[in-house]
């Protein structure tokens, strides 16, 4: 049968062995069906054959996101404003007042995430007079990392912050010297306050939901993205919080394959969590756009250790390891693969106590398991890794908190910070990911800059030369390793015959272009299953239409998304709504208003727990 796409004339990065380089792909039933040579695979159009001439561009598989947050990132996606890459606080704050400007009561102005203070050519955040000059009667919410929050005035009012409503376990809340809060919250070290208090926000009501979550997805095409693995994540329950993507998946809606593990809400009560879910629910199960992968990031509460590096590293409490046993066995018992949060060596030692004496009891005989993040894991406990079966997945938090690393344990343990290339000598399977989108940017160019360069986005040198990895291997940790991760391996993640025909066609040559500009790239062309999902320039009539953001003053229709509203940060013109929309839902009834934090009766207890909403 003469196949439904041809694309040619382009310079393909197979990622197979002894075969790494092809002149033109065939697509057929969503599969690649031809990998090779230009003149052989033209021959075999027919008259229904698309013909794609790709003007000599990079063609990388589509790239795989091993470790982000789609599913609640979608939800909010539309209501928050980037800064990802804006490279002057002024700019920034141009930005802000233009969003503060068409931004209806009650409704916030968020930044949230995928930027740090470092980056700014002031190297400083907005102080809170700033802030407060900015935006007298919009609420403003600003998150910085893993370490602060910052609240103007009319946020404060908001939440319902007052001289006394107390600090939380593990939380401050600055104060003036009469003791009014300034609007600086400070994790201390866990950033649930923080979260709960960003959580307290407006939420748009189920239709624009999926509006925003739709744009988020066709953010991540423009970026190349073609699947992730969402990582569950605080405040996002099952299965009320996937309902968004699952009526896309219902649909045929989704540009995006996502794999998503279940992540426990509930202090005390994991190993229920998780005895209900394998119930409901089996690993695998699903579609090949959304499937079930795992428990994880979060088993169990005391076993969750913060990722703040300007605080102490904070010890895990006594009785960890029962809780964290009984969890995974409950796990292996029903074959679940799992994932664990676990920034530190000394974390790691002792969830890997756990895993032996379990595996000892109850093989694990190839159940896929893993740790995320591992920045501090030692050589000892990489080796212990490897002899379990299990994998690590890495993520560029070092590019946004590595100066914050530098300041509290020094320069020469940054340079291996996390050890990726000891981890792939000692043979563990280790994927690439983002942690997006409350702290590093979704852009995985910044990630893969960063694997290349060593490089925090301030431009400050962190790795070892013989902790850097060719760009070649830092391509493979986005592509085919990662498919591990979700169980899928050979089913994608190469330009190879009977694999997914995902695939990007980047903006630039990944291969030759300067170092320093690989976290500018971005794809002209991205394509899941043989159907194009985004295009741009001459591919840009490929694209499916997609509808306008909503709300009206979503600042993605002023600004975009990632490097979009770094690009625009000086020029974007605000946008004004149109009438008849403002502070109510189309169909939905009104905004669900925010609640005073020092009223909700939940707020507090859930404080005292660990550092859920990652």
């Amino acid at each position: 049968m003469p196949p439904d796409l041809i694309l040619h004339h382009g310079r393909f990065t197979t990622l197979k062995p002894g075969a790494s380089e092809a002149e033109a792909v065939a697509i057929t039933d969503g599969r690649f069906s031809a990998v090779g040579t230009a003149s052989e695979i033209l021959k075999t159009r027919g008259a229904g054959t698309r013909v794609l001439d790709l003007g000599g561009r990079r063609v990388v598989p589509g790239l795989i996101d091993s470790h982000t947050h789609l599913i609640r990132g979608g939800l909010n996606y539309n209501l928050e404003l980037r800064w990802d890459g804006v490279r002057s606080l002024a700019d920034a704050m141009r930005m802000l007042r233009q969003q503060v400007a068409i931004t209806p009561a009650p409704q916030w102005v968020r930044v949230v995430g995928g930027f740090t203070e470092l980056q700014f050519a002031e190297r400083r955040l907005p102080t809170l007079e700033e802030l407060n000059v900015a935006a007298p009667e919009t609420p403003v919410f600003i998150l910085h990392l893993y370490d602060r929050a910052l609240l103007n005035g009319a946020a404060l009012r908001a939440c319902g912050y007052t001289r006394d409503t107390p600090n939380p376990p593990g939380g401050e809340i600055q104060r003036d010297r009469h003791g009014n809060p300034t609007g600086l919250l400070l994790a201390k070290p866990n950033a649930q306050l923080l979260y709960a208090t960003l959580a307290k926000g407006p939420k748009l009501p189920r239709e624009y939901q999926e509006n925003s979550t739709r744009h988020f997805m066709r953010e991540l095409n423009r970026l190349g993205i073609t699947g992730v693995i969402d990582a569950g994540g605080g405040f996002q329950n099952y299965p009320d919080d996937y309902a968004v993507v699952q009526k896309l998946a219902d649909e045929g809606g989704l540009t995006l394959r996502i794999a998503y593990n279940l992540f426990t809400q509930n202090k005390g009560a994991e190993v229920a969590d998780f005895r209900s879910w394998t119930k409901q629910v089996q690993p695998g199960q699903g579609s090949e756009h959304f499937r079930h992968n795992g428990a994880g990031e979060m088993l169990v509460f005391s076993a969750a250790d913060f990722e703040d590096f300007r605080e102490p590293r904070p010890e895990l409490p006594e009785g960890m390891e029962g809780e964290l046993e009984d969890v995974v066995r409950l796990l292996v018992e029903h074959r679940w693969p799992w994932r664990l949060h676990a920034t530190y060596d000394e974390s790691i030692s002792r969830a890997l106590d756990v895993f032996e004496r379990v595996n000892r009891e109850m093989p694990f005989q190839g159940l896929h398991w893993f740790f995320d993040h591992a920045e501090t894991v030692s050589e000892r406990n990489i080796d212990r890794i490897a002899a379990l079966g299990g994998g690590i997945a890495v993520q560029h938090r070092m590019a946004y908190q590595g100066e914050y690393f530098v300041e509290r344990y020094g320069a020469a343990a940054a340079a291996q910070t996390p050890p990726v290339a000891r981890m792939l000598a000692a043979g563990v399977p280790v994927g690439a990911g983002t942690d997006a989108t409350r702290v590093a940017s979704y852009n995985p160019w910044v990630c893969l800059a960063w694997l290349v360069t060593g490089k925090t986005v301030a431009g400050t040198p962190l790795s070892g030369e013989d902790a850097l990895l060719d760009r070649e291997t830092a391509l493979r940790l986005w592509t085919e390793c990662n498919t591990w991760f979700s169980s899928e391996s050979g089913k994608k993640g190469q330009l190879a015959v009977g694999q997914f025909a995902d695939l990007a066609v980047l903006s630039a040559d990944y291969f030759s272009v300067p170092a320093d500009a690989i976290a500018q790239l971005e794809s002209v062309l991205t394509i899941l299953g043989g159907k194009v999902v985004h295009g741009t320039g001459g591919f840009a009539e490929l694209a499916p239409p997609l509808p306008l953001a909503m709300p009206d003053w979503s600042p993605v229709r002023s600004f975009g998304g990632a490097a979009q509203a770094a690009a625009r940060a000086a020029v974007a013109p605000p946008h004004a709504p149109h009438a008849g929309c403002g502070v109510h839902a189309h169909g939905s009834g009104a905004w669900q208003r925010p609640v005073p934090v020092a009223e909700d009766p939940t707020f507090w207890g859930l404080l005292g727990c660990a550092c859920w909403a990652f």
